[in-house]
This record gives structure tokens, sequence and C-alpha cells, in this order.
């Protein structure tokens, strides 16, 4: 799989500013920007819907604390394939294991990278055990606990 050459597109400050104060809390009302930023509603309306349809705002999220629901273990997983020519299939497997948060398909040591959350060790292990390692395709997985989640973001704009 080759990733797609991202296009630039070019936006102003005031789509700047909308990405900033939605970047920092998304369910800000469009009439609490629109006043902020000195512009109408609509105006901000129309520049989401114009980020939206360039592809720049992909889609609004709710950020679960998942430690407040059990799942008190983070993992981190290199995933070694047998061969790079499988990657499509163990993706779409990994896809429909619920544990698995993130997946990015990587160069060096590994060739796909995972964030898993988890109830505890136990789980960890049946998740490994039964669910990942068992996808045709997987060579095998190096494990990494995560022991505090320090800085999570996205990139100010």
């Amino acid at each position: 799989m080759h990733p797609e050459k991202h296009e630039i597109l070019e936006i102003d400050n005031l789509d700047r500013q909308i990405l900033s104060i939605l970047m920092e809390d998304a369910l800000v009302p469009y009439t609490e920007i629109a006043k902020k930023l000195i512009v109408s509603a609509g105006t901000i309306h129309v520049r989401m819907k114009k980020l939206e349809d360039a592809g720049i705002v992909k889609r609004s999220v709710l950020m679960v604390d998942h430690t407040k629901l059990g799942y008190d273990l983070t993992a981190f997983l290199g995933v070694y394939l047998f061969r790079g020519s499988v990657y499509k299939q163990v993706i779409t497997q990994l896809e429909s294991i619920p544990e698995v948060v993130e997946a990015y398909y990587t160069t060096g040591q590994y060739s796909i990278f995972l964030k898993i959350v988890c109830k505890n060790t136990n789980h960890l292990r049946e998740v490994l055990n039964e669910k990942i390692q068992a996808i045709d395709g997987i060579e095998r997985t190096e494990t990494l606990i995560s022991l505090e989640e320090s800085i999570k973001r996205s990139i100010k704009v």
C-alpha cells in the first residue's frame, strides 16, 4: 500500500482561527465562534463546509476517557508480517477487533504499529493470543505497555 500524495490546500487566517477554536473544543457553537471572530454564523458554517469538502476537516469525534470505562491498560504493538503483500488483509481483520484503536503502516522494524486498549493484563493476553496473533499473515508481535499518556493533541494551525 502506497500512501496517497496529499495536495496542500491554502487556507486563510480566518480558517486557521476557526480550526484553532474547534481543535480546543469541537462543541463550541458556530454562533459563539462567529462572535469571537466578529463574523456571521453563516460565514463560519460556509467556511467549515469548505474545510470539510477540501478534506482538511475529516470528522468530529467524541474523545472518551477509556480508563473511566474500565480500560486501564494501553499498549502499543509492533506487528511483523510474513510479507508485505498481506498488509490489506491483515488491516481488514484488525479493524474488526474493538480493542485496536489506531493502526499505522510504518517503515523500519515493524510493518504495522498498533495502539490497543484493554481492561487489564489478562485482557491484553487474550487480545494478543486469541485475536491479533491468530490473524493469518502476522509473523509475530512486540508489545510495549504505556505507563502514562503525557501528550495528546492536534497540530496547531
